[in-house]
């Protein structure tokens, strides 16, 4: 992974940016998607993200990679909608043939129970477990996309996996 640095000219600056947003567009909509189980608010959410992140390009310090560093702003943005009182009241039920682009549909029609088992888990636990399996980060980018430390993401990956556990478990006995 490479490290953003802030453009020179404008012109580097839209390079830089059609750049990201071609690499990262669909990273960032599933993540979104992910986080608030809402096509239309996931949308929103990665043209927000995609807005910030224009908006600090020149302030980017290259601290970490460019993939972190745009997967933190989307989790932020996603934390952001998912606090906020109206979003609440939805009705956010995902299914396999709800997600937002081929592969990450095919990817869930495999494994159905796994993705709604997913959706079901409180946000920090499903956001730290988006973010490792889904995402591909590992602890540590995940760390600085959330600002959280090294343990307290090995804890979330840690109550998260139990929590999917029991409740597949928990399916398979009812069968």
């Amino acid at each position: 992974m490479s490290n953003v640095t802030g453009p020179g000219t404008a012109q580097d600056r839209n390079r830089l940016f059609e750049r990201l947003v071609d690499q990262y567009q669909e990273p960032v909509l599933r993540l979104c998607y992910y986080c608030l189980c809402d096509k239309t608010q996931a949308e929103d959410a990665t043209q927000e993200t995609f807005l910030k992140l224009y908006r600090s390009l020149d302030n980017y310090r290259g601290g970490c990679s460019e993939k972190t560093w745009i997967m933190k702003i989307a989790a932020r943005v996603c934390y952001d909608i998912n606090h906020s009182g109206w979003f609440r009241l939805m009705n956010r039920h995902v299914t396999p043939e709800m997600l937002p682009c081929e592969a990450a549909a095919e990817e869930a029609r495999n494994d159905a129970e796994l993705a709604e088992s997913v959706m079901k888990l409180p946000f920090k636990l499903r956001e730290a477990i988006l973010l490792y399996y889904y995402q591909g980060m590992n602890v540590n980018e995940i760390a600085d996309a959330l600002n959280l430390s090294h343990s307290s993401v090995s804890g979330r990956l840690k109550r998260g996996r139990e929590k999917l556990k029991k409740m597949l478990e928990g399916r398979e006995l009812d069968e």
